[in-house]
Order: structure tokens, then sequence, then C-alpha cells
């Protein structure tokens, strides 16, 4: 944890960078002492006291002791966030479901909803209504108030203003969701990002690449994307259009991909080709597709024999992301986490035969998401926080 201001700065500018890194380090990583912030970050106990207590005369953390005790003696306190100091709203649009929390420090969920998405429903102005409607009611229920405001939309987002270029399965192009919404929402700041990009976030600062430097996060609906950490921290590219996977082309002269390109990566291992693979109808259900997967999972013998292709085109996209990344570690969300065991150890050999940096690097970890269905509604969060704890 770096803990070392700008050369020059002057002490109120010091006080007010270590009191941020405190507050991240409680935000990120949960309760802690007094004498383990010290050693963590760096700084005499005096200084850590003197940031402790001004953080709760603020109401942004307390001290209680532990809930549970060892050894003899008094226990040390433990320095805990307070989830209601500040709430970030958290949004979630994907193509068939948009889904709203609110997000308290510390990464609690203090409230939530969704709703379904269909052709008529899913338009910019219907979804950007519902979220200003429904994040009105979450507020009322809470008794909160929101400090900022975070959104994944599946698609090619402009970061500096939340301009949703394209989103492709939406049929959205060049929507300014992030101007809707801050001049619907009184003004607040709202921060917009791509889905797979805040999935890799969230799995960096809470979930399964947690303390990974390197790490690519590949997700999987109706479309395919990807979000990547590099040396710690996300990999944004000019304009923050890294991430779009799902849009290499493997195939040339393949399927039609709603891009416009053919033969792309969601072409062969998207919910429509998983759905081929299982012999299951055009357009069947998510629900179905995963029942089918669990059932499949009983039969190890089978899996292969019935999804050998599909494993075939996600090693070949791996291949690609690992030799192009070099990560030491590829989340699978979403869908893949539902893909049977058999098959990731699969695709996890052949990944390691097959790529040239993996093998370099002793190979390359194929792990799935702990964080479930909240991975980019904590991401989502994230993004709204990272202003929010630099000024608190």
């Amino acid at each position: 944890m770096s803990t070392t201001p700008t050369a020059g700065a002057r002490p109120d500018e010091v006080r007010q960078h270590n009191r941020a890194v405190l507050l991240r380090r409680l935000h990120i990583s949960g309760p802690c002492t007094r004498a383990a912030l010290a050693a963590e970050m760096g700084l005499n106990r005096s200084t850590i006291k003197a940031l402790v207590d001004e953080l709760v005369g603020d109401g942004l953390v307390v001290e209680r002791l532990p809930a549970q005790r060892s050894g003899a003696g008094r226990p040390s306190l433990l320095v805990l966030p307070q989830p209601h100091a500040a709430v970030a709203l958290a949004v979630d649009v994907r193509v068939e479901q948009v889904s709203m929390a609110l997000i308290g420090l510390g990464g609690e969920i203090l409230n939530r909803c969704s709703w379904s998405l269909r052709p008529e429903t899913r338009t910019p102005g219907e979804v950007f209504t519902r979220i200003v409607d429904s994040s009105a009611v979450l507020v009322e229920e809470a008794g909160v108030a929101i400090a900022a405001v975070g959104v994944s939309a599946p698609g090619v987002v402009r970061r500096a203003d939340g301009m949703v270029r394209e989103a492709p399965n939406l049929h959205w192009s060049d929507v300014p969701l992030g101007q809707w919404l801050s001049e619907a929402l009184g003004g607040r700041r709202v921060e917009v990002g791509n889905d797979a990009e805040l999935g890799v976030l969230a799995e960096h600062l809470r979930g399964a690449a947690r303390g990974a430097t390197d790490a690519v996060f590949v997700s999987a609906g109706v479309g395919v994307g990807g979000g990547v950490i590099s040396d710690g921290l996300p990999l944004r590219g000019s304009g923050g259009y890294v991430g779009e996977l799902g849009h290499m082309v493997v195939r040339p002269g393949g399927l039609e991909c709603y891009c416009g390109s053919r033969g792309c990566w969601e072409t062969e291992v998207g919910e429509r080709a998983l759905s081929r693979a299982l012999e299951l109808p055009e357009g069947a259900a998510r629900g179905v597709i995963v029942a089918e997967l669990h059932a499949l999972a009983q039969e190890p013998d089978e899996v292969l024999k019935r999804l050998g292709e599909f494993a075939e085109w996600l090693t070949i996209g791996l291949c690609n992301v690992v030799n192009l990344l070099s990560p030491q570690l590829v989340v699978l969300g979403d869908l893949f986490t539902a893909l049977p065991r058999t098959l990731l150890d699969h695709v996890g050999g052949l990944l390691a035969e097959r790529s040239l940096v993996s093998r370099a690097m002793g190979g390359t970890k194929l792990v799935t998401s702990s964080l479930g269905g909240d991975g980019k509604l904590l991401g989502a969060a994230e993004l709204a926080f990272e202003q929010v704890l630099a000024s608190r």
C-alpha cells in the first residue's frame, strides 16, 4: 500500500493523503486494529491515532471490541468503516436485466432491486427512466443519501463523460447515459464503465483476483467481454475502450456478429453458441442453459462429447488473450461459471500446452468468479467510490 504523497506536499496535503489511504484500506479490506494499520501504512502510532480519531469524529469509522477474543489481556479495538457514512448507487445494465443496489462504505449492500428487459423496454429512454424512478425508491427505503453513482454498461463506453458509444446487443448508439443520470440525480457525479472492465475491478478488489497484479476477467452472456488488470491497475486504454475481447475475430467468414463483423469470438462462445452446442432451442432462456450445464456436469464422460468444439473455441480465444496480455490468472464470469469442471480442466490443460506465454510463466491459472451475479454491481460501486474516498 503506497502512502507516499507528492514530493514537496504541504502538511495538510500529507494528512489528507494518509487519511484517504487509511479509509480506502478499511473500505476494501475491512476491520483492522490501529497497530496493524500503522504497520501496513508505515506510519507511527500517534499519526494513526490522530487519523482514526478524525475519521471517528466525522462519522466515517467506529472503533469496537472484536466479537471473538483470543489470548489473555484486553483485546485491541478494531477500526470499522461505517456503511451509511458514504453510499454509492450502483447500476448494472445487461441485455436482459437491470440490477441496482445501494452499496455502503466497506462494500455492504444496503438495498437492491432488479427488473427484466424486453425489446420494448430496453430502449435508452425506458431504461434511464426506470433507473431514476427506482433509485428514488431505494433511497427512501434505506434512508440514506447517495454520494456518487457508478454504472456498468455492456458496450463501448467513453469514460470521460459516460457516453455509451456503442452497445450492439442493446442496439444503443451514442447514448449520453452519464450526463442524463447526473442531471436527473441532482448533479451528482456519475461514472459509467464497460461491464467487463468493472467485473475485473470487482474481482481484483473483492473476488478471485484479489492480490493478483495482472489478471484478465472474461464474461459471457449474450455477448462476451473482457477486463484487464495490469501491474495492479485497470487497463483502460485511450478513451477507456479496452476490453472488447468478444469481438476479436477467431473464425474469418464465420457467423455474423451483432457488431457488424463475422467470426467474432462471442459468436463461438457466447450464450447463443453455448445454446447451440447443447442442442437447445434458439434463444433458450439463461436458466434453461444453466440447468442443462449442471445436469451435464453429473456425467463427466459426456461433457467433451457434447461440448468439445465449444471448448476448442474457448481455448483458442483464451490463448490469444494470454499471449497478448500475460496475466497471472484468468477469471471466467457470468455464464462461464456454470461450465462443468471437466470442461474447465480440459481448457486449462490446453491453455498450458498451447500458449507460449503461459508456458514461459509456468502456467496461467484459470478460475471462475467468486462474486456470482453481484460482480459488476460491486465494480460499478468501486468506480463511484474512487473519487468519494479521495475527498472524504
